[in-house]
């Protein structure tokens, strides 16, 4: 639900101020979101973390946030947002084969199958979504390629997390991967030569405010609370509940962007929350 939220922020920020700005300014203010919940919370600033952790972490964070989240908004110039949205849903097996040999996380049947119907009711709705594609047949063959690397990149960079993590808080950890998200951001940004896209964002106040917001529900609440459902449940079933954003974006959709909702969108929502309960039955 705060991935929800946070889409619709970025949505509108990414078309005023560009999608490579809007990607280390949410780091940058959900660090500082971090540090503020690190001090309120813990009565330190920074991150307190042994080597391992660190590094288990920086692996999550550059595998996850920078090629991850590069590769997918690199996709968007060449195919659709819903494409890569459908693309996106093999993150969650990704995630579950990964944690199964990295972790010995065992899935039952019962959570194979509630998988099986979530990723299903999802690739509904986004499959019969109504959105302008627009991706040449020259160029789409590319824009797959990079919505599968970010897929796995998010899949794989679930799994490095609980590693890192253990039993640590996990808005410290995720404070960890957002550190190591700003450094690569910082290099990518210098590699492309667009530092002055990232001066003149800051002309654009309404911009950076949807930024701010959206940098609280995603990078802060969202990912802080992602890494703390990877301690409790299997990475597989946590990665495949939090792919459900396309079925929670509905409502706001119609409701805000006034966007209409057919058939298909309400029964593949059902089909979604039908898999969600089996989750719990198990």
């Amino acid at each position: 639900m705060s991935w929800t939220a946070t889409a619709l922020f970025f949505q509108v920020a990414s078309r005023r101020i560009g999608s490579l700005v809007v990607n280390l300014l949410r780091l940058v203010l959900a660090a500082l979101f971090y540090t503020v919940y690190l001090r309120i919370a813990h009565g330190f600033w920074f991150p307190q973390a042994d080597a391992q952790a660190w590094t288990y972490l920086t692996i999550s964070g550059v595998i996850g946030y920078v090629l991850g989240d590069f590769f997918l908004f690199k996709s968007y110039e060449y195919i659709s947002s819903r494409t890569t949205t459908l693309i996106f849903t093999i993150a969650p097996p990704i995630a579950a084969i990964m944690g199964w040999f990295m972790l010995d996380e065992r899935l039952t049947l019962m959570n194979i199958l509630g998988m099986v119907i979530v990723l299903s009711g999802v690739f509904l709705v986004i499959l019969f979504r109504n959105h302008d594609d627009k991706a040449h047949k020259a160029h789409a063959r590319r824009g797959v390629i990079y919505a599968v690397l970010g897929a796995i990149g998010q899949g794989i960079g679930s799994v490095f997390s609980k590693l890192g993590m253990g039993d640590m808080d996990p808005f410290m950890a995720s404070q960890m991967r957002v550190i190591v998200g700003i450094v690569g951001f910082l290099l990518v940004i210098t590699a492309m030569r667009r530092w002055g896209k990232v001066r003149d964002s800051f002309k654009d106040m309404k911009g950076l405010g949807f930024t701010g917001l959206g940098s609280f529900f995603g990078p802060f609440i969202g990912v802080g609370l992602s890494l703390y459902s990877f301690q409790l449940i299997p990475v597989g079933i946590a990665a495949t509940l939090m792919s459900t954003m396309p079925i929670f974006i509905l409502a706001p959709s119609a409701i805000f962007l006034k966007e209409k909702l057919n058939v298909r969108e309400i029964i593949g929502a059902f089909v979604a929350v039908g898999g969600i309960l089996i989750f719990f039955l198990a």
